[in-house]
Order: structure tokens, then C-alpha cells, then sequence
């Protein structure tokens, strides 16, 4: 039976084999999917709005971890990134600075959180989200600073309330500690067999094939 989905995209719906990119594989599955698509992630707001116009789905995107919700014509940014920034600072006045080089393509339109390269030191830059108030998410493509009152659970509620459906009605598939609230307030939810530990602890299920191969199995499955 299938269900509307909230997919992530990184680890989820991205090659297996070291290509970079999304599996094409999932293109044509997701525009003819009877129910509501979300794309639930922890890129930029840009990112899921431009997936979901290239593959042919109705833009309802929850963009940086919860921070930004878009459906049915309406936008909320429920955070800001002034905190992130604030401490940013502190992590370069320690010598460390995000490590993306320059243009930072990552962080130019990210308005609620700011992410860092996995290359950063991680002791430092969890010491100075503390300090600030903040904590790091650690996505598996990035760490993101970022207020701990905001999650991608948050934005499928506010996404599910925007559709006229109860959140428990969704299907949610993840790789990452970013997935663990939307796996919460999803009815059912699947960890790709990639997925960290503690996506693999939070989902109901784990499925045999990794990256874009088990959300795949996980449609099979619905249908």
C-alpha cells in the first residue's frame, strides 16, 4: 500500500558506486508516486526546491535540518543563522575556518544554520556551538551548527499540517542523525543499510541495499 514519503537526499537517494550525484534510478519512481513527496534534508533551501523541479515533483522541500518548510505555495523559516555566524567566528579566531574554500557554494543561500566540512576538527567545533548555545549535527556530507530546537521532524509536521495529512501517515527513509526526528514523527521509517548508528537504532526497519538502492527497495515494498 503506498503512503506519502519524506525522503532525504544525501546517503538516501545518491549513487553507491564513489559517482557523485543522485541515482537516476530514483527519477522516474518518485514523479509517479501517487502521494505527497518531501524532500527532507540538511542542504541549503535551493538544493531540494531545484531536485524537486528537475525530477518533476510538486516542491514540498524541509530545507537545513528543519529550519526552512515549503509546500503548497507557503514558506516558513523558523531559525536564523546570527548564533551560527557568532560562532563561526569564535572557531576562526581558533585558526579553524568551515573548509570549503572559496566561493563557499555550501553556505551562500543557508539562512538558518551554518555547515562546516567534515575535514574541520570536530572537538573545536563542537566547543564553540556549545559556547553559543548551538549543537553539530553530523550528516555524513557535513557538520552543521545549528539550534537544537530545530529538526526535520519540526518541518514534517508543519509539511503534513500545509497537505491536510496526519505526519503519522508518512513513510520516512534516512541515512543520518538528522533523519532520527522525522523518523520519529513519521508512522513508519526505514535507515538505508548505509546509515549511521544512530539512524540504524531509530528506524523500524533497515533495508538490504544501501544508498539509493534501498530507498528503491523500500518502494518496492509500499507498493
Amino acid at each position: 500500500m503506498t503512503a506519502p514519503l519524506v525522503l532525504d537526499i544525501d546517503g538516501t537517494l545518491t549513487r553507491a558506486d564513489g559517482e557523485p550525484g543522485i541515482d537516476p534510478r530514483v527519477f522516474e519512481p518518485l514523479r509517479e508516486w501517487p502521494e505527497p513527496v518531501v524532500i527532507a534534508t540538511g542542504k541549503a533551501f535551493p538544493f531540494p526546491v531545484a531536485l524537486s523541479q528537475f525530477v518533476g515533483l510538486p516542491e514540498r522541500v524541509i530545507a537545513e535540518n528543519g529550519g526552512i518548510v515549503y509546500a503548497e505555495g507557503e514558506a516558513s523559516v523558523v531559525g536564523d543563522r546570527a548564533a551560527a555566524e557568532t560562532a563561526v567566528a569564535s572557531l576562526r579566531d581558533r585558526g579553524y575556518d568551515l573548509g570549503w574554500g572559496q566561493p563557499d557554494l555550501v553556505n551562500r543561500w543557508r539562512e538558518t544554520e551554518i555547515a562546516a566540512n567534515l575535514d574541520v576538527p570536530e572537538q573545536p567545533l563542537r566547543e564553540v556551538a556549545a559556547e553559543h548555545g548551538l549543537e553539530v549535527v553530523d550528516t555524513g556530507y557535513a557538520y552543521h551548527i545549528k539550534d537544537p530546537e530545530i529538526a526535520k521532524g519540526d518541518g514534517l509536521d508543519a509539511v503534513a499540517e500545509l497537505l491536510g495529512l496526519d505526519p503519522s501517515a508518512f513513510v520516512a527513509v534516512g541515512d543520518s542523525e538528522n533523519d532520527v526526528s522525522t523518523f520519529g514523527v513519521a508512522g513508519e521509517s526505514y535507515a538505508v543499510a548505509n546509515a549511521d548508528d544512530a539512524a540504524l537504532a531509530a528506524a523500524d526497519h533497515v533495508t538490504e541495499g544501501v544508498h539509493a538502492a534501498g530507498t528503491l527497495e523500500v518502494l518496492d515494498l509500499l507498493r
